[in-house]
């Protein structure tokens, strides 16, 4: 999964995105529920759409919801002239300084999902959490969380070429300089000694 990780961190994506808010994991038993639960791990998913509103590619960041956090991940991982269409969360408003939000207030949850707008993001959404959920169940998620998100991004973002998708994956491997096991299990913002 790091071998992913460092395939897809320098992705960006141009044009036209959708953005989403995302918290992940179950709750603590006797912890807060819902969003201010403990074992919730945030991030956000921007996905760059195709002029008939498919998903092209996806970039996927662990992050917290703040307005300085988001623009420093539109920064890297968007390439301008673009523009970003996302719901009424504050920290979104980071697009807005460089003039290419489009917000669309939708009081969220079931509302967000009948909007065409969010059609692609919400798509990505619902595979990614299918594809997580007996993951968070059986790994140290919270921990690794940038790790399996790369996993899928990195497979997301190669979906129409799979005949090849192995070839160019053990080619990455064997491109890529060998990490210590203790590297490898630190957690996104752990520090190595």
């Amino acid at each position: 999964m790091e071998l992913m990780r460092l395939r897809e961190e320098p992705r960006q994506l141009p044009a036209r995105v959708e953005m989403d808010d995302v918290y992940l994991g179950g709750q603590v038993r006797g912890g807060k529920p819902g969003r201010g639960s403990e074992n919730k791990v945030s991030f956000v998913t921007t996905v760059q759409t195709t002029q008939d509103g498919q998903a092209a590619t996806a970039c996927f960041a662990q992050l917290a919801f703040t307005k300085t956090a988001t623009a420093d991940f539109m920064a890297k991982s968007l390439v301008r002239p673009h523009t970003v269409v996302s719901n009424g969360l504050a920290c979104f408003t980071a697009a807005e300084d460089a003039g290419v939000h489009q917000p669309t207030v939708t009081g969220g949850g079931g509302a967000s999902i009948k909007l065409p707008q969010f059609k692609a993001v919400n798509t990505v959404l619902s595979n990614l959490k299918t594809s997580l959920s007996d993951t968070l169940h059986a790994f140290r998620f919270a921990r690794y969380t940038h790790r399996y998100l790369a996993d899928i991004q990195y497979r997301f973002n190669r979906r129409f070429d799979l005949k090849i998708i192995l070839h160019r994956f053990v080619g990455a491997a064997i491109a890529t300089t060998p990490r210590p096991a203790r590297i490898l299990r630190m957690g996104l913002n752990e520090v190595p000694d």
